[in-house]
């Protein structure tokens, strides 16, 4: 929540590059996905802290951790802080999704199956937002991969789903990159 001064919300925040590979490092509009990111941090007025801080100074801090994913780049800074502004109205772990659009379908024993209905699908993408009491409740992070790290806090803590929107998507591989920038080109 904005305070009264319209200062932004105090919380701390990374941007995950670990664990994915070269992407993060490719090119988007010019600049390097992990840095298009940590644009989207700053612009949310999230300070940013260095993934290997000590969990002990997070929980110290009393504020919420906000992830944002370098496989996300544009994800906007206002949709990062809607999301930390709902964590700290809820207390529950926010998490920026979207909707499912491709086709999806089941096998069984290596025999494609039906088609799965999508309404119930969603693709993780940015932010994680932690509110402060689930930073204390942690002895550290359960994981860098999105979908594990949903799951995991999932069994412990609430957690709410928040549509984020088009140009959050997540980026998987350079045919998507090539979607993200058509969708993001500046005017």
């Amino acid at each position: 929540m904005t305070t009264y001064d319209d200062e932004p919300t105090p919380a701390l925040g990374a941007v995950i590059e670990q664990e994915r590979g070269s992407l993060p490092f490719a090119l988007l509009h010019g600049e390097a996905l992990v840095t298009c990111a940590a644009w989207a941090l700053g612009e949310s007025g999230v300070t940013p802290v260095d993934l290997g801080t000590e969990w002990a100074g997070l929980v110290d801090a009393g504020e919420p951790f906000v992830l944002h994913d370098s496989l996300c780049p544009m994800t906007p800074g206002w949709f990062i802080t809607a999301c930390l502004e709902r964590a700290v109205a809820t207390s529950a772990v926010i998490v920026g999704v979207r909707p499912v659009t491709d086709t999806v379908k089941g096998v069984v024993d290596g025999v494609v199956g039906e088609t799965v209905d999508r309404d119930g699908l969603l693709t993780i993408c940015s932010p994680v937002v932690l509110p402060a009491g689930v930073v204390e409740a942690l002895d550290e992070l359960p994981g860098l991969d999105f979908t594990e790290l949903v799951a995991a806090l999932a069994a412990r803590f609430p957690v709410e789903y928040v549509e984020a929107p088009a140009q959050a998507r997540r980026v998987g591989s350079l045919d998507d990159l090539a979607v993200l920038a058509a969708l993001t080109r500046p005017s």
